[in-house]
C-alpha cells in the first residue's frame, strides 16, 4: 500500500512545480508534477513552432524569421514567419548543373582581372559581328548562356541561365562559420565553405587583422604570394611553406595590388608603390589624388585609377628601370575602380556606372558604355568579348557590330550585386569564370554557358581573387581570410567513368 503526501515547492522555482512524497513498503521518494497548462503546455507550443507546425503568431512580413531557421526562435508571437516561403517557379540567378561541352575553339584567352603571365594574354582583337537577335524561330541561340534555348538575357521558366531555387541544404550555416552551431551533423544548413566537385580548398592562410582583403598578386618566376589588405600592409607569403616571410607596413589602407613580370605594384592613398621582385628595388610613384582602387599595364605603361575620377599612367624607362608621369586621363565624374587592357585598349569602370574605352596609342577615349545601371565594380577580357560585373547584379558580355560599336550580345542576371571577376582554365582546360557577390558567395560557371561549376562560401564579402599556375586560384574576404583552392585534375565525368 502506497501514501502520497504533497508538499510546496521551494519558492525558487519559477513556476509552481507539486513535490510528491510517494512511500511504498520501507521506500520513500519525491515526484516531481509540473502543473498542466504552464510548463507542458508552453514547452510544446515552441517546439511546435520551431519545428514549422504554428505561425509564430501574425506574421507582419514576408520575411522567414532568422531564429527560426536556426530552431532558436522562443517569441510568440513572432513578427516573422514561422514557415519558409513559396518557391518561386523560376530564378535570375545561376545555370544548369547539366555538363556542357565548350570546343577548343572556345576556350579563348583572358586578360584583366588580377591575371597575370600564364596562357592568358588577352593580344586577341575584337572580332566585328552583327549583334545576336533572339527570340526568332529562324534565329540559332547564342553561346553565352546557352542552355538549350535562346536568349540575350538568362532567367527565363526554364531558358537560359536556369537553375532551380536554392533548398535549404544549399546555404551554410552561419551559426557553422562562427563556431557557434550545436546542432552537429544534425543541422539542416551546411557545414562546409564550399560547394563543388570540381575543386578543393587547400589551406587558409591567416595574418591580416579582420580587414578587407583588397589585392592579391603573383609575380612571374616568383615562389611568394603578395597580399594586400585595408589594415594597411601587405603580406608576403612562402608558396613552399605557406608561412608569411614578411610583412610592409604602408601605413595607409591598400586599394589594389597587381603584378606583372618581376614587378609588384600597390595602389594606396595619394601614391603607387612598386617593388621589382628580382632587383628588390622599390620605387613610390607620387600624383593621385586620394586612394588609388584599381591598376592596370599596357603597352609599358602603368595605369592607375584614383578616388577623384582619373586615370593616371605613367610610362616604363627602361635605361633607369623607372617610371615617368605620361599623362591624367579624364572623363570619369566618379571614382575609377577597375581597369583591364586587351586588344590594344584600356577599358575603366567606374562609380559613375559607365565603362570608358581608351585607345592606348593617341590615349584619347573612343566609347562611353552606359548600360549598367550601378557601380561597375570589375572588368575583364576573354577571347574577343568584354566582360563587365556591376552592383545592378548583372554580368554583361559586349562584342564589337559590324559598325565597329562596343554591344551587350549576352546579360547574366543575379540575386546578387557582383564585386569581382576572374577568369582561367580548369584542370581540362577549360575556361571558367570566376566571380563574388555581395551575399558572401563566389561563383564559379563555365564560358560561355555560363552552366554552374561550384560556390565558395565566406564570412564577408571577397574583394580579390587571383591565379595561378598549376590549377591554383585565391580567394580574399573582408574578414582578412586568406584562402588556397585547386583544380581537380580530374573531371567528374572521367572519374565516373574509371570507377
Amino acid at each position: 500500500m502506497s501514501n502520497l503526501t504533497s508538499v510546496k515547492s521551494p519558492s525558487t522555482c519559477f513556476s509552481p512545480v507539486t513535490l510528491v512524497t510517494h512511500v511504498k513498503g520501507n521506500l520513500k521518494w519525491l515526484i516531481q508534477i509540473p502543473p498542466i497548462g504552464v510548463m507542458d503546455v508552453d514547452k510544446g507550443k515552441r517546439i511546435f513552432n520551431r519545428l514549422g507546425g504554428g505561425g509564430g503568431g501574425v506574421s507582419t512580413t514576408d520575411k522567414v524569421c532568422y531564429h527560426w531557421r536556426a530552431g532558436r526562435c522562443t517569441r510568440n508571437p513572432c513578427q516573422f514567419r514561422h514557415s519558409e516561403l513559396p518557391q518561386p517557379s523560376s530564378s535570375n540567378g545561376m545555370g544548369s548543373k547539366r555538363s556542357h561541352v565548350i570546343q577548343p575553339s572556345d576556350q579563348g584567352n583572358f586578360s584583366g582581372g588580377n591575371f597575370s603571365g600564364g596562357n592568358f594574354s588577352g593580344a586577341g582583337s575584337f572580332s566585328r559581328r552583327k549583334p545576336n537577335t533572339y527570340n526568332r524561330a529562324d534565329t540559332q541561340p547564342s553561346r553565352w548562356g546557352d542552355h538549350g534555348q535562346g536568349g540575350a538575357v538568362n532567367g527565363g521558366p526554364r531558358g537560359p541561365g536556369f537553375r532551380p531555387p536554392l533548398k535549404t541544404q544549399d546555404k551554410v550555416c552561419t551559426y557553422w562559420m562562427a563556431d557557434k552551431c550545436s546542432y552537429g551533423e544534425g543541422c539542416k544548413f551546411l557545414h562546409q565553405w564550399f560547394v563543388s566537385d570540381s575543386f578543393t580548398m587547400l589551406t587558409q592562410l591567416n595574418g591580416h587583422e579582420k580587414k578587407v582583403i583588397s589585392g592579391i598578386a603573383f609575380p612571374t618566376g616568383s615562389d611568394k604570394l603578395y597580399s594586400g589588405s585595408k589594415d594597411g600592409t601587405v603580406r608576403v607569403w612562402d608558396c613552399q611553406t605557406g608561412q608569411c616571410a614578411a610583412v610592409i607596413n604602408l601605413g595607409s589602407e591598400v586599394g589594389c595590388v597587381i603584378s606583372e613580370g618581376p614587378w609588384v605594384f600597390v595602389g594606396i592613398n595619394n601614391c603607387v608603390k612598386a617593388w621589382n621582385t628580382q632587383t628588390n628595388s622599390e620605387l613610390s610613384l607620387s600624383g593621385p589624388s586620394g586612394q588609388v582602387y584599381a591598376l592596370a599595364v599596357g603597352n609599358e605603361m602603368l595605369l592607375a585609377g584614383t578616388q577623384d575620377g582619373s586615370i593616371l599612367v605613367w610610362k616604363f624607362v627602361a635605361a633607369t628601370n623607372g617610371f615617368e608621369p605620361a599623362a591624367a586621363l579624364q572623363g570619369h565624374s566618379a571614382s575609377v575602380v577597375t581597369l583591364v587592357v586587351g586588344a590594344n585598349r584600356l577599358y575603366s569602370g567606374s562609380m559613375d556606372n559607365t565603362i570608358r574605352v581608351w585607345e592606348l596609342e593617341t590615349l584619347q577615349c573612343i566609347y562611353t558604355l552606359t548600360d549598367h545601371t550601378s557601380v561597375v565594380m570589375s572588368v575583364l577580357c576573354w577571347d574577343q568579348f568584354l566582360l563587365s560585373c556591376s552592383l545592378d547584379k548583372t554580368i554583361k558580355v559586349w562584342a564589337l557590330t559590324e559598325s565597329g560599336k562596343l554591344e551587350v550580345t549576352y546579360t547574366h542576371k543575379e540575386e546578387d550585386g557582383l564585386l569581382a571577376l576572374c577568369g582561367m582554365p580548369d584542370a581540362q582546360g577549360k575556361p571558367v569564370l570566376i566571380c563574388s557577390c555581395n551575399d558572401n558567395t563566389v561563383r564559379l560557371y563555365d564560358l560561355p554557358s555560363f552552366n554552374e561549376r561550384g560556390k565558395i562560401y565566406a564570412k564577408e564579402e571577397t574583394r580579390a581573387i587571383q591565379t595561378a599556375p598549376g590549377g591554383l586560384f585565391f580567394t580574399g574576404d573582408g574578414n582578412g581570410d586568406l584562402k588556397v583552392w585547386k583544380w581537380s585534375e580530374q573531371s567528374p565525368a572521367a572519374a565516373t567513368i574509371q570507377q
